[in-house]
């Protein structure tokens, strides 16, 4: 459900179901109503990143299409709003633009999701199967559209995801649609095959290997697949007052897992990557953030290396530019402090993880290690 007050959702919409019950009729469960949607001058202009497709359920027993009004009418005023709310017994009405953001999980899955489907709920059994049909399939479809995995609450930060993994993962305090699905026998396992699959026309399922229409060029002529690199990135700290310490590559287990030396400040860093290419910065206690560094060479402190000697590193911040042609890929990584037991939380270069999406570090506290790989996802 959108983030709203269910209070407001339950008056507001059980007053709308009395303003009016007409509607265009002879609409098909694949059919997408346009009536309620918001014009080119509403809601948000902001485009989205194609990450993730938000499932969601109203948390209100009240028909789809008083939903799309009540959002239609209150987009601004209660900042709330989504793609397509389906329900009325198979029906899709349209809200919000796709690819552009809505408002319906946090800022994270807003910026992230080109498509946020609310399911509205009904008592009836008849009812409900025909809109989980066109629910899943509208979820499954999607993410072919956009490319997104069509796998559901994975660990990866890419695929369907419940507005509940998103409470648990990013924000928020909502746990739908499983409750909901649960109470006419929907299973989460149940949930999951029928969006990663797909279902016919007739309500069974499709073909396991869902293929998305080819990408074409501007020439109407098939984009040739990304092509995934591997790509590896060499690292190094320098020990306050003391040397420059072995470098690492990539990350591992043990004492070569990590760059840095556990309670021990460092005041100098490097990195490089064998391919694309790479740019880094630190803050320290001393200066506040420092300029980005483009190279990684230790013998070169002003142009490939990133802080001042003596001064005390307690946060870093990286980017990384996957090659032209390739299969996007990000930096992943992660730091300590003295001050605390255990790897803070995992950042990503473009802001898919939660928490900890700006830098690695805590200000105040000395960074004593640091892990970093590059990958299209999280190997921590």
């Amino acid at each position: 459900m959108t983030k709203l007050n269910k209070l407001k959702w339950v008056v507001a919409i059980a007053t709308t179901f009395f303003i009016g019950t007409t509607f265009a009729s002879k609409v098909s469960a694949a059919t997408i109503n346009d009536d309620y949607a918001l014009s080119s001058n509403q809601g948000s202009s902001l485009r989205t990143s194609n990450n993730v497709v938000i499932a969601h359920a109203t948390a209100v027993y009240a028909p789809a299409r008083n939903v799309a009004i009540f959002e239609h009418r209150t987009w601004y005023s209660n900042g709330a709003y989504v793609q397509y709310i389906v329900g009325d017994g198979g029906k899709i009405y349209r809200v919000g633009a796709e690819g552009y953001q809505a408002w319906g999980a946090g800022s994270w899955a807003n910026a992230n999701a080109p498509v946020q489907v609310e399911l509205a709920q009904t008592y009836d059994s008849a009812e409900f199967r025909k809109d989980y049909v066109a629910y899943v399939n509208l979820l499954h479809s999607s993410a072919v559209k956009y490319g997104i995995p069509t796998d559901v609450d994975s660990s990866a930060w890419r695929g369907v995801k419940s507005h509940l993994w998103v409470t648990n993962h990013v924000w928020g305090d909502h746990t739908d649609p499983y409750g909901y699905l649960a109470s006419h026998g929907i299973t989460k396992a149940q949930f999951v095959h029928d969006v990663k699959y797909g279902f016919s026309s007739s309500g069974n399922n499709v073909n396991s290997t869902p293929t998305p229409a080819p990408k074409l060029n501007k020439h109407n002529r098939p984009v040739k697949p990304a092509k995934k690199e591997a790509v590896h990135v060499t690292y190094a700290l320098h020990q306050k007052g003391k040397q420059w310490l072995s470098p690492v590559k990539d990350f591992n287990s043990g004492s070569n897992g990590f760059a840095g030396v556990p309670n021990h400040v460092h005041d100098m860093l490097y990195i490089k990557a064998n391919r694309g290419s790479i740019k880094y910065r630190v803050h320290t206690i001393e200066d506040g953030w420092l300029p980005w560094v483009h190279k990684g060479n230790k013998n070169d402190t002003v142009n490939g290396v990133a802080g001042i000697k003596g001064h005390t590193i307690d946060g870093v911040q990286m980017y990384y530019t996957t090659p032209h042609g390739e299969t996007y890929q990000q930096a992943y990584y992660r730091s300590q402090t003295t001050q605390r037991a255990g790897y803070l939380g995992t950042c990503a270069d473009n802001g898919t993880v939660s928490g900890y999406d700006s830098w690695a570090g805590v200000l105040g506290e000395p960074l004593d290690r640091l892990q970093i790989h590059i990958n299209d996802n999280s190997k921590y």
